[in-house]
């Protein structure tokens, strides 16, 4: 199975931080965010990978190379400018293949598991479930979730289950791009809510460590907690 990091964002909330650094190779307990991710997909047996980029890419590129030095291999899909999320993806895939693949947002951190994403990805297919979701309690910061887990982990968008927030980490299936162009800038809300509509996007809830990188004081926060003696 592949997975694709997102890396291309311009991370304008993190600035002046990311006016020389793309926010993915922002560090926070003395490695880049990115790194936790390869590691984590790499302890789960992922090692095919995919990398957009965007803003300082080629930083991106420099830092992480062929992707060896984690035991891993990286493909890179540059854009000239940030295709959002399901735009990023549909360049991305001719790299990402015709099989389910998961994908994680560069920005955030979390001590998923990985290897149960995997499993679920392996349970999507065209003309079924399309995409499955992790999703966390509601931060402060977002105190009105984006979606609804059912009790049998479908997810929905018509105010029922227990409205949660995604956490930026997902499985999809090729066919929930069909029809988008590979140049063209689209957002995933829009695509998972047409899916969620017709019942074929599931879900499972994730409790533990979970953070959206996305102002430097959540920065600054997760470097002091992934730096203390217990973490």
């Amino acid at each position: 199975m592949k997975a694709m990091i997102l890396a291309a964002g311009r991370g304008e909330r993190m600035r002046p931080l990311t006016d020389t650094c793309p926010k993915p190779l922002l560090a926070a307990g003395g490695k880049p965010l990115i790194a936790w991710h390869i590691e984590r997909l790499a302890a789960a047996g992922i090692v095919e990978l995919v990398i957009n980029h965007a803003h300082l890419g080629q930083m991106i590129e420099a830092a992480l190379g062929d992707g060896s030095a984690f035991g891993v291999r990286i493909r890179y899909s540059p854009e000239g400018s940030a295709l959002e999320t399901a735009g990023g993806i549909a360049r991305a895939l001719p790299l990402l293949g015709d099989a389910p693949f998961i994908v994680i947002n560069g920005d955030v951190f979390a001590d998923a598991d990985i290897a149960a994403l995997r499993t679920a990805a392996t349970g999507l297919a065209a003309g079924g479930p399309l995409a499955h979701l992790l999703l966390v309690p509601n931060p402060a910061h977002h105190p009105a979730g984006d979606f609804g887990l059912l009790p049998n982990g479908q997810v929905c968008d018509d105010g029922t289950g227990e409205r949660l927030t995604f956490a930026g980490l997902g499985a999809y299936h090729p066919a929930l791009f069909a029809g988008l162009a590979p140049d063209q800038a689209a957002k995933l809300a829009p695509l998972l809510r047409a899916a969620m509509a017709a019942g074929h996007v599931t879900g499972a809830r994730h409790d533990g460590r979970w953070v959206d990188v996305g102002t430097p004081q959540r920065l600054a926060e997760l470097d002091e907690s992934l730096r203390a003696p217990s973490s």
